[in-house]
């Protein structure tokens, strides 16, 4: 039998963008890690990237925001690995339109997937760590969950208003789960990603005059993030948000 992974991480939304960069970065940390993701074929590829750096890889095709496949996600880690000691929840959607245009369903499907989608993994991954040598957990959530979708946003309300509720998770779960558990959130600004790629190209002088970094974020500008809560030590945060934005929402 193969020996189990020192080290073992679960990353949602794992197919592309910050995901698959977080995903990298802790693998280059000698994390095991389990992708999550509904894009199957994306989801592929990133596998394949994240072995090339000489881990172990689990796929777990799926959406976040079913509960009864995340629970079996779940279990098929610990099986597999015996145990998780970092769950990055990135899986999230936009939505672009506005009050008067969303439907019902529309609003629905951006709360299961960006806030209980990462409820369902916390659950997933809490009763073993918590029996076990303990964990952290990140969650992305935005720097729209502050100050709302701005003109050159991507998302609207609905979007802010789970970005927000991922704040809230946060600080509760944090206090909750203390102390053999940490939990904190990521708030990223305008990061290049292929969701992104397009408006930015479109707003690119207005967007970037109002970053004091003078620059577009990358996904690895969040992915070191991700490493270093996944892995400082020693480590006295807990329930905290950081901002990852250039500078562009200094409060």
């Amino acid at each position: 039998m193969a020996d189990k992974p020192e080290k073992t991480a679960v990353v949602t939304g794992a197919a592309r963008g910050i995901g698959r960069a977080s995903a990298v970065a802790l693998a280059k940390r000698g994390f095991a890690i389990a992708l999550v993701d509904r894009l199957a074929a994306d989801l592929e590829t990133a596998a394949a990237e994240v072995a090339a750096v000489g881990v172990a890889v689990l796929q777990l095709p799926g959406n976040v925001a079913d509960y009864a496949a995340t629970q079996r996600q779940g279990r098929t880690v610990f099986e597999a690995w015996g145990h998780i000691d970092v769950l990055v929840n990135n899986a999230g959607i936009s939505q672009p339109k506005g009050l008067l245009e969303i439907s019902e369903a529309e609003w629905d499907e951006v709360i299961a997937i960006n806030l209980k989608g990462q409820f369902n993994w916390c659950k997933a991954v809490a009763p073993g760590m918590l029996a076990g040598n303990g964990g952290r957990i990140v969650n992305i959530s935005s720097v729209s969950a502050h100050t709302g979708a701005g003109s050159t946003a991507v998302s609207r309300f609905s979007y802010c208003a789970a970005k927000a509720g991922v704040l809230g998770l946060t600080r509760g779960l944090a206090k909750e789960l203390a102390p053999k558990v940490t939990v904190n959130a990521i708030c990223p600004g305008a990061v290049v990603t292929a969701l992104t790629s397009k408006l930015f190209t479109e707003h690119y002088d207005h967007i970037i005059g109002t970053i004091p970094l003078a620059r577009l974020g990358q996904p690895e500008d969040i992915a070191e993030v991700v490493a270093f809560l996944a892995t400082v030590t020693p480590n006295f945060m807990t329930g905290e948000v950081i901002d990852v934005d250039g500078g562009q929402w200094v409060n």
